[in-house]
């Protein structure tokens, strides 16, 4: 369980009242080596920092390989949905994109990372359409550093009730 997840996902009512809010935190996540490499598998992003760990250890300043920054900011929408901070009447989602990304630590094979995420801004965009703007810092456990900090920009669409229900 979260340190601070919602009880219950916050309805589009209640998140419009809530900018400038902590409005979630999530659990910590492992970035081990097989899902960096899992990432440079995709993304054809091959680089020895990533996934030679016995170069790493010998010529990185990090002594380890480290994940791609992508790889941890693409964490942030799946950390953010374990959160419970879709509303319940979400028909659906999209990532709309990012403002202000800044890659701030380097996220070391094996460590532990996790979401916190401020509410910014819900501005309506026509019937049942929000737009919802998010500070989201990804942390490393133990470190006084984050790995990145971005704000998130996510175009939500309301389940319409049916007329007559």
């Amino acid at each position: 369980m979260t340190e601070n997840r919602p009880r219950t996902p916050p309805t589009f009512e209640q998140l419009r009242t809530m900018a400038g809010q902590e409005i979630g935190v999530s659990d910590w996540t492992t970035v081990d080596q097989q899902r960096i490499d899992q990432f440079a598998e995709c993304t054809g992003d091959h680089q020895w920092i990533h996934v030679d760990p016995e170069r790493a250890k010998r010529q990185s300043p990090f002594r380890t390989t480290i994940a791609h920054g992508y790889l941890t900011l693409s964490i942030i929408g799946a950390l953010a949905l374990e959160m419970g901070i879709v509303p319940e009447n979400t028909q659906a989602a999209f990532n709309y994109g990012f403002d202000k990304v800044r890659f701030l630590a380097p996220v070391k094979s094996g460590a532990r990372i996790r979401l916190r995420t401020t509410l910014l801004s819900m501005e309506d965009r026509g019937p049942g359409q929000y737009l919802m703007k998010a500070a989201n810092t990804v942390e490393i456990e133990g470190e006084q550093k984050p790995a990145l900090t971005a704000e998130t920009l996510v175009m939500m669409y309301e389940r319409r009730k049916r007329a007559g229900a």
